[in-house]
């Protein structure tokens, strides 16, 4: 239902992962027009900059979107590449109204809505949804003297693959599911050592991202009820032991050390004083929220994420986020999670541009 230039719009979707997508998919079934607008090159979201091993930690069942499941992997659980096509075809599937590449630069208020920029031209709409995630904006903290360190840093987000590694000395410093899948392929060929904060929680070996879903779901439906309840051992962030997980241990090489206290030209300084040579440090130390397009409107406060009651933004009405993580809904930044906060979003909209229809 796109609307030629000039006309407004129901509602920009900005991104065009797969919260995009759940989202897309509920408004399909309204009446209400829509744009997706994409950043990438082609479809799949962060996906496409996976490294090339990465592995879902939940079978394809439990790793679907709305409406239409992913095809079963052949080889237990899905690749990176599967998921890329699975967004790829379910995408052409629903033929969503989605533009790309176009990276959005900013979003004004209008007398009639919202005015959303990109560099060549503008689209105006009454309500915007921002679910660009937060795969373009990596963090890495702060540790003293790295600007003097001579070796190389990259983060999880440009790791490709372990070969380039092969002999060196490489530090993998984050104590989570990219840690420890990287921490289990770049060992093989290189020297490595484990950097986490605190000693790694691994789930059972039989715990896998359907059971952590279902603990995910049941503590939000306490929650709603306001009941509490003991929540097992076992959060999003906790160590999936997939295959090549399992495998390192086998090695004796899934052991951390605690962090280091700065780095030095060759290398690092421990807090014994010990100093240790490293030619390359992996920083799998997580994202943050990707919203620097919605500076303009000045609703992002200083931990950089902006104010929500559920998915709503508190001080701009016609905005929303879906897909940034547990702040925008339970599991939300989950293929299987974000159906949840994608429905109530387009029903809260609904209600909202007076359209008394649900999804």
């Amino acid at each position: 239902m796109a609307h030629p230039l000039g006309n407004q719009l129901d509602i920009v979707i900005i991104g065009g992962g797969q919260s995009a997508l759940a989202v897309a998919y509920f408004l399909r079934r309204t009446q209400l027009s829509f744009v997706v607008l994409d950043a990438e090159e082609a479809p799949g979201g962060a996906w496409r900059h996976g490294w090339n091993s990465l592995r879902l930690f939940s079978p394809s069942t439990w790793s679907s979107i709305p409406g239409w499941m992913m095809p079963p992997a052949h080889d237990g659980y899905p690749t990176r590449n599967h998921v890329i096509e699975y967004l790829s075809q379910y995408e052409q599937r629903y033929q969503f109204p989605v533009e790309r590449p176009v990276r959005v630069t900013s979003v004004e208020r209008t007398a009639s809505g919202l005015r959303v920029h990109s560099d060549a031209r503008h689209w105006d709409a009454k309500v915007v949804i921002s679910a660009t995630g937060t795969w373009s904006n990596p963090y890495i903290p702060h540790y003293p003297d790295a600007d003097r360190f001579a070796g190389r840093q990259l983060h999880s987000a440009h790791y490709v693959e372990a070969h380039v590694f092969t002999g060196k000395k490489v530090l993998v410093v984050g104590g989570g599911n990219s840690g420890a899948q990287i921490l289990a392929e770049v060992s093989k060929v290189a020297e490595t050592t484990w950097v986490t904060p605190a000693e790694p929680v691994f789930l059972p070996d039989d715990v896998d991202g359907r059971v952590l879903f279902e603990r995910a779901t049941e503590r939000l439906k306490a929650q709603q009820e306001g009941r509490l309840i003991d929540q097992p051992v076992g959060g999003l962030g906790d160590i999936v032991m997939v295959p090549p997980v399992v495998e390192a241990r086998e090695r004796k090489v899934l052991t951390s050390v605690r962090p280091f206290e700065h780095f030095t030209r060759n290398g690092v300084m421990w807090a014994d004083g010990t100093e240790s040579a490293v030619d390359v440090v992996i920083w799998c130390t997580g994202f943050r929220p990707a919203l620097q397009h919605l500076d303009t409107l000045g609703v992002i406060n200083t931990e950089g994420r902006v104010e929500v009651e559920g998915t709503h933004s508190t001080q701009e009405p016609r905005l929303w986020l879906v897909g940034y993580g547990e702040w925008t809904g339970s599991a939300s930044a989950t293929l299987i999670g974000v159906a949840r906060t994608a429905r109530s979003t387009v029903n809260e909209i609904l209600a909202f541009l007076g359209d008394a229809s649900v999804v």
